[in-house]
């Protein structure tokens, strides 16, 4: 297998638009294809022109492509229609693009319940549409939807469709797993079976799957090793119901495993893991910390034993390296810990004047795993771990001091009878030149007000605070020592993420304690005191501003 070409094809913003909450702009669109288009990808289906007024738009004016190939998405022509007189066909054929992608049916009873039309007809709209493409466009291809369904039950009619399209000039056949049901081994066996017996060339050959079984990579995979040579699939495994193939673990595997060639090349796979997250930086939502390859715990060790042993050589416990994918190997500290883990966090935090015999390094392993089954998960929230490895060895500076707080939230009606809720919050702050400081602030709930009150205490003292802002906030319960999550005893923990605008950095803190709001506190004041040690800041010593 070694050197021969796969080609990838990327329908995110078609087939993965079709994830529930979804729902891609214009502007979101073209920020995903620029980067499909940079990481090398060899197709990148834009959507299907007619059909929404946002695809439409983005065919109107579709960004410039370097690498990959534009394509449309629509269908064969409809029954009773030619393909020259079809509306739909026209309009994607008049679209802004390099090539376009119709899918058909192939499964007998589709055709026979769903189009309701004879057999033979359905071969005839396959033909003409693809003929029609080819000579529209110059490139065609053909989903065959439902392929694999159609196959295990009438082998011969799904075997004419898709040489129906083959011999009309599809540049690819592309066999559609569409409910997702089937498994790797009828994969692998019907993909030869079309190659070997019904003669389509692999290189005409496609794979196109659903994950409703959590097969989606392992059926691209098999289909590519039964001679198949190009993928669909999207970034992250977005798809509607459980997803398409993820074409994030996808490319690595191919590349790194199996020895193929591809339109990603070696100098780009190390962006996989920036493209992965943008995406989800544009929908907005969290990245999977688990997700192989790029997620952020793919190359975490937690064990003591296995961080020795990376320490010694990465390939004890690393299938790949990780730079090799734009990822980087972390070394979690937690109860599971060892002075492995902690030495290996004080190489990455930069902190080099430490003895490995240092008698303070067996307490600090100690404190961390006493912390840890207090509920403190640093792995989440590295700022606040290291702030706590860096206090262990007083090299944190003191910035300020919090005396106390308190916060009022008052429930009630305005005159025309709807009902607000107005939370205020009072700080008083001691700084180290015995500045004192007691300010009062209102916010959106307890939380924002608290974060108000004291960046109005703080920022004139500390202007650097001005640039960062808190872009997430999670709450979850942590178990008491009997192993309950609710009653007495248990206490939240509070993951609180931040963002400088400055640089465009993130990074996490968290609190724990009975009192949601102490804890929120806690990670709110780790947030300000890791911006101003990375930033370099002296702790205020002058006038009061």
């Amino acid at each position: 297998m070694t050197g021969e070409r796969i080609y990838l094809y990327d329908t995110t913003l078609r087939d993965g638009a079709q994830t529930q909450d979804v729902d891609f702009t214009v502007a979101d669109k073209i920020a995903i294809a620029r980067d499909l288009d940079a990481l090398g990808i060899d197709y990148v289906e834009g959507g299907w022109p007619g059909a929404n007024p946002t695809d439409d738009q983005f065919f109107a004016d579709p960004p410039a492509f370097s690498r990959a190939i534009f394509t449309a998405f629509g269908m064969t022509r409809r029954p009773g229609r030619s393909a020259a007189n079809d509306p739909g066909l026209a309009g994607l054929f008049n679209a802004r693009c390099a090539a376009v992608c119709m899918v058909g049916k192939t499964w007998d009873f589709h055709v026979d319940v769903a189009l309701g039309i004879p057999r033979d007809e359905n071969l005839e709209l396959i033909r003409d549409s693809v003929a029609a493409a080819r000579a529209a466009k110059g490139e065609a291809l053909f989903d065959a939807e439902h392929f694999f369904d159609g196959y295990k039950r009438n082998p011969a009619y799904a075997a004419s469709c898709i040489k129906a399209a083959y011999e009309a000039g599809a540049r690819w056949v592309v066999l559609c797993d569409t409910n997702g049901g089937t498994l790797p081994h009828e994969v692998e066996a019907i993909v030869r079976e079309v190659v070997g017996t019904h003669g389509i060339p692999g290189d005409r050959l496609g794979i196109h799957c659903h994950n409703d079984t959590e097969n989606a990579v392992a059926n691209s995979l098999a289909a590519v090793r039964a001679g198949a040579r190009m993928i669909q699939g999207t970034l992250n495994g977005l798809g509607e119901r459980c997803g398409n193939a993820n074409l994030v673990s996808l490319i690595p595997t191919l590349i790194l495993k199996m020895g193929f060639q591809t339109g990603v090349k070696a100098e780009d796979l190390p962006r996989l893991t920036e493209v992965s997250r943008n995406l989800d930086r544009i929908l907005n939502r969290e990245s999977n910390r688990h997700a192989a390859y790029v997620g952020a715990s793919a190359f975490a060790h937690k064990g003591g034993l296995h961080v020795s042993a990376i320490e010694k050589d990465p390939d004890t416990y690393e299938h790949v390296r990780p730079d090799a994918v734009g990822n980087r190997r972390r070394i979690v500290v937690s109860d599971q810990a060892g002075r492995s883990n902690v030495l290996a966090r004080l190489r990455d935090f930069d902190i080099q004047d430490i003895d490995p015999a240092d008698r303070r390094i067996g307490s600090l392993v100690d404190l961390i795993k006493r912390r840890d089954t207090e509920g403190y998960a640093y792995d989440a929230a590295e700022a606040s771990l290291e702030l706590l490895i860096r206090s262990h060895f007083g090299s944190v500076p003191s910035y300020f001091t919090l005396e106390r707080f308190w916060v009022t939230d008052e429930r009630r009606y305005r005159l025309n009878g709807a009902m607000i809720t107005e939370s205020e919050a009072v700080v008083k702050m001691t700084l180290p030149n015995d500045d004192s400081r007691l300010e009062a602030a209102e916010g959106n709930g307890p939380v924002n007000a608290l974060d108000n009150a004291l960046r109005k205490a703080l920022e004139p003292y500390y202007p650097a605070l001005k640039a960062i802002t808190l872009t997430d906030y999670r709450v979850r319960i942590i178990a008491n020592e009997r192993g309950e999550r609710v009653g007495s005893g248990t206490r939240p923990r509070v993951l609180i993420t931040t963002r400088d605008s400055a640089t465009g950095k993130e990074w996490a803190t968290l609190g724990v304690s009975t009192d949601i709001i102490n804890a929120s506190v806690d990670a709110l004041l780790d947030a300000y005191g890791f911006k101003l040690l990375k930033d370099g800041v002296e702790p205020w010593r002058g006038t009061a501003p």
